[in-house]
Formats: C-alpha cells, structure tokens, sequence
C-alpha cells in the first residue's frame, strides 16, 4: 500500500509544483531522472520487511517502531501472567469447556499445547516476541480466517462469480436441498448468519452451541430463522462452508492453502490443517479430506506463532508480499466488512467496530482472528502491526491489547 501512496504523492509533487519541477528535470539527464523516480519508488515499496524462510527475522527497535519499551513489557508480562485457565491437555480442555453441548465428542486429532507465546511485530520487523514461537498447536477458530481466505481465492480465480450467489448451483449434491437451504449463499455461510440445517460427519447444527435454556426438543424442533438474519457460532455451519469450497475448488484445501499462501509467505513446513476422522469425500474420483474451520471437537490448523505472524503480515499489506498480489485488495476489503447481523464480525474475521465485542480504547479499525484458549492475530492497520498471542485468557484479550494500545508513542 505504500507503494501506491508514494505514487500518489509523488504524482501530486509534479502538479503543484509544476513549474520548479520542470526546470529541474531540463537540468538533469534522462539516466539521472530515471534513478531518481525508482529511488522515490523503492524506498516506499521497501517500508515493509517480508522475513524469508527459515530466515533470521530481522527486527526494530521499540523507538524506531514507536513503542514506549516499558508499557509494552508489561503488556507482555501481563500476557504471560495471564494464561488460560484450561488444562494443557487440550483434549481434557475440549471435552470440559463444549460439555453443554449434546452428543458433543472428538471427532479428529488434538495435542497437547504450550505455554503462553506471541510475537509483535512493526512493518514486518519484530519488535517483541515471547514464550516458544516455533511450537506447533491448536488454533481452534483461528483457522476460519484461514478458511476464508480460501474463499478468497476461489473467488479472485473466478471459480466462484459473486459471494452474494447461492450455493445451491456450485454445491448440487443434496447438501443445499430444501427450501430452507436453498436459500443460502457464499457470503451467510462465511459471516456465520446461514442458518443451515442438517449433519455432517456426525454433527448435527442444532446440538452445535445450542441455546443455554431449554432441552434437545426444544433445539432440534426449534422454526429455523431466515438466512442472513441471525449470526450463530456455529462449526457444523463452518465445515460446510470448507465442505463447499472444496467442491468448488476440487482440491484438498490444505494444498491450496500451502500453494496459494503459505510457500509464498516463506512459511515453515510445520503447519497441517485437519479434518475429522470420517470427513473423507470423493472429488473427481479421489478421496479427499475435507478440513475443518474450528478445532471444538479436534482437528482444524495446527499452526506456530511465526507462521500466523506471517499470515497476519500478509493482511496487514492488503495481501501482498513482496511485489505479489496473494490475496485481491477487493477481497480483504470485503472479508473486514461488517456484517448487518453483527457489526463485529466480517468474513470469518472479527473487527473492532462499535459493537458488543468490542475492545475499549483500541482503534475502531482494528482485525483480528481468534480461536478457542486465547488465540489471536490481530491486524492494526493504523499502527503498522500484527500481533501475535497464543494462550492468553480470552476475557483479558481486550485488556493485553488496551495495554499495547497505551504504549504507542
């Protein structure tokens, strides 16, 4: 982005200053010039440091990114002191934190987690980072802003028109059947308000996070509320969503994912993306797996902190990295977008908009990602930074990050 911004203002210089330019162009030779413009152009598109594989990252000081180095150390001892309270046996923590829900069991793998970890970073360069950054674990729903961008690129490739066509024509198998259903397009299933009905592979979207009054027939007889309407957290809803894309896809999204975003970013081979035991379906005569958005009931992307820095940092440029446009700027536009049924959340990422989740005392722009134990990337566009915490109690999210938010300069 600030490569265009340099245009821009270099653009506005020739036209205010029109005739002073002018004569000193006369005075200079062509060659001269020509450096001179790709001087201007280079030190813009350098503002942002995209880390190699495997590289050393390189890093900034907290006054040249503009950090009191104080406050931000203790917004780290805080994240630090602050750990989940769930057991780090993330299977004990699955089945003790979704009890509630009826016939809820693990369906595919978990792993036991680390300690508290994060890595904070200005323009790409990494100012602070804490805890082991290059453990593998759970992201739990981390991983739908993940699915989502999958979403992304089917559509920047045109392999879906328009978020806002129904899924019933790409997805014609019996899975979008009914009038009820039928209903549903691309963009319900991705901010979560599609009200889908039915189970997939063994899950029921009923017993998915049901109301906290009432009993089973209640919940599996309750009228269903129109598409579009109502957001629902809801990963049987979710896994449809991953289900459709790779129909449309016609790939593992694992691979599309690793192709697409995840070589380009320089990112490890550590990361895998699961889905759960029995999630095998055919795709062009081959069995495929098909992954889930979430890890409530195990699987989803098992993923180290530097990994989701990168991931993060690709947003942070509008989806570029580098001089390559991963990700179309029309697409993470819409993906930040509020929702109507809820001004927090957009396409599978959460926003800090006025709302009932929103983070007092941090910037109304902000974005972020967030998974089950405290799992975050958040995305500060006004402040050039992506910031990285795993572990951390999800009710003092607001607080580590009002706390980060007070020490900038």
């Amino acid at each position: 982005m600030y490569l265009y911004a340099g245009i821009k203002i270099l653009i506005i210089i020739l036209i205010v200053l029109y005739p002073l330019v002018t004569l000193i162009f006369k005075t200079m030779k062509t060659t001269s010039l020509l450096l001179f413009l790709i001087s201007v152009l280079t030190v813009n598109a350098q503002n942002f440091y995209f880390p190699e594989r495997n590289a050393n990252w390189q890093t900034i000081s907290t006054a040249d990114a503009g950090i009191n180095s104080k406050s931000m150390e203790e917004a780290i001892a805080f994240a630090k002191a602050n750990e989940y309270s769930g057991s780090r046996d993330l299977r004990i923590a699955i089945l003790e934190g979704f009890k509630s829900e009826p016939f809820h069991e693990i369906l595919g793998p978990t792993k036991k987690r680390g300690g508290p970890a994060g890595m904070i970073l200005k323009r790409g360069k990494l100012v602070a980072q804490w805890g082991d950054v290059q453990r593998v674990d759970m992201t739990f729903s981390v991983t739908k802003s993940f699915l989502s961008t999958m979403a992304g690129i089917a559509v920047d490739q045109g392999l879906i028109a328009d978020v806002n066509d129904k899924v019933a024509p790409y997805v014609w198998d019996g899975t979008f059947d009914g009038k009820h259903n039928s209903k549903i397009t691309w963009s319900q299933l991705l901010q979560q308000n599609s009200a889908w009905q039915g189970t997939l592979f063994g899950g029921k979207d009923w017993a998915d996070r049901p109301p906290s009054k009432g009993d089973v027939d209640d919940w599996q007889y309750a009228a269903p509320v129109e598409p579009g309407t109502v957001m629902e957290y809801n990963d049987v809803r979710v896994n449809i969503l991953a289900y459709s894309l790779l129909n449309v896809l016609r790939k593992p999204l694992p691979q599309v994912l690793k192709e697409q975003i995840m070589d380009k970013i320089g990112a490890s081979s550590t990361w895998r993306w699961h889905g759960y035991d029995k999630a095998w379906v055919e795709i062009d005569g081959l069995q495929m797996k098909s992954v889930t958005g979430g890890g409530h009931s195990g699987a989803g992307l098992f993923i180290n902190t530097a990994d989701m820095a990168r991931f993060g940092l690709l947003f942070l440029n509008n989806g570029e990295w580098k001089n390559e446009q991963l990700i179309s700027k029309d697409w993470i536009n819409a993906a930040t977008t509020a929702s109507k049924p809820n001004p927090n959340y957009g396409f599978m990422w959460w926003l800090n908009e006025q709302g009932p989740r929103h983070w007092n005392g941090v910037g109304d722009d902000v974005f972020y990602a967030a998974g089950f134990g405290g799992n975050f990337i958040v995305v500060d566009r006004k402040n050039d930074l992506v910031i990285v915490t795993r572990w951390l109690e999800p009710a003092k999210a607001g607080e580590f990050m009002k706390m980060l938010a007070e020490s900038m300069e």
